[in-house]
């Protein structure tokens, strides 16, 4: 076992677990952070997205080996807590919009939104429809509609 510290959702953390562990088991088993879903384990359903530094990124794909002490994640636990108010302005869209039916894909969807406004904004423009489609998370009850809409509303309010 190593000791790994990072600083998660605004706080320093530090686990003792084997290198190559995923970070997603970090989070979920051994910190109790159930925010990022496990859905796939191989980076394609991106049921646990999360930030890393600000930027999107799945946590079932990273070994906590490779986290350092300096890197910020940011789950979806956390995200209320980058903003003013109770409420991140994309779950305020969420609500709004009436996009969760199951809600398993939800945080993972808001986290790579968020990111994606973010980076958008940085560029100085306004969302596309491209970069809309270039979100690849899954949504099993296909709410994606709504996803869209959502992410535009939010947007607007970031």
């Amino acid at each position: 076992m190593a000791q790994h510290t990072f600083r998660l959702n605004g706080q320093n953390v530090t686990v003792d677990v084997a290198d190559d562990v995923r970070l997603l088991w970090v989070l979920r088993d051994v910190l109790g952070v159930t925010g990022p879903k496990y859905g796939c384990g191989i980076n394609v359903c991106k049921a646990c997205t999360s930030h890393i530094n600000g930027k999107a990124f799945n946590p079932c794909a990273v070994r906590v080996a490779d986290i350092k002490a300096t890197d910020e994640i940011t789950t979806i636990e956390g995200l209320a807590d980058t903003v003013p108010g109770d409420l991140h302005p994309m779950q305020d869209a969420w609500i709004a919009r009436d996009v969760a039916q199951c809600g398993y894909c939800q945080p993972g969807q808001i986290m790579a939104a968020v990111a994606l406004v973010h980076e958008v904004k940085a560029q100085g423009r306004s969302i596309t429809d491209a970069d809309l489609d270039a979100i690849r998370n899954v949504c099993r009850c296909g709410t994606y509609n709504r996803i869209r809409q959502a992410i535009v509303s939010g947007a607007q309010n970031m």
